[in-house]
């Protein structure tokens, strides 16, 4: 596993659930989405980014998401998210997702995001701060993995 999300600094663990599957027995893709979304909040808890919003009303909003399925994943098996952000604007970043099944042996799924900063209070879009840009730029140190 480790070799196969080689450049992810945050990994997420996720069982696979027997209600995930779908008719065909595979998990319907429409579940990878929310793995998505639990290994991007990994991410932003890593970043302090939860409690920047609780603090400055400035947070995270979810533009656009993807995801490229590759192998069928079926129940049992145990999933580990590598999450990683690929390059960074004035006012968004875009994460970049791989799924390994440990059941597989293989990566089955990759996926990204963009994510723009958002101001709650005055409904605009907001640069990202000279603190989050430097807690990702030491997050993703930990890896080959830094973003433009």
């Amino acid at each position: 596993m480790e070799a196969m999300l080689k450049g992810y600094p945050v990994i997420t663990e996720i069982p696979v659930a027997w209600g995930e599957m779908d008719a065909l027995n595979h998990v319907n893709n429409v579940v990878y989405f929310r793995y998505f979304e639990t290994a991007r909040i990994d991410y932003f808890l890593q970043l302090s980014l939860m409690d920047d919003l609780q603090k400055t009303g400035i947070g995270p909003v979810l533009k656009e998401t993807q995801c490229s399925y590759k192998i069928p994943v079926t129940f049992p098996d145990t999933l580990y998210i590598g999450s990683k952000i690929r390059e960074m604007g004035d006012d968004r970043f875009t994460m970049e997702y791989s799924v390994y099944s440990k059941k597989l042996g293989k990566i089955t799924t990759t996926g990204s995001a963009e994510v723009v900063m958002f101001n709650f209070k005055t409904n605009k879009k907001a640069t990202i701060s000279a603190e989050i840009r430097t807690r990702i730029e030491e997050i993703q140190a930990e890896t080959d993995a830094m973003p433009v």
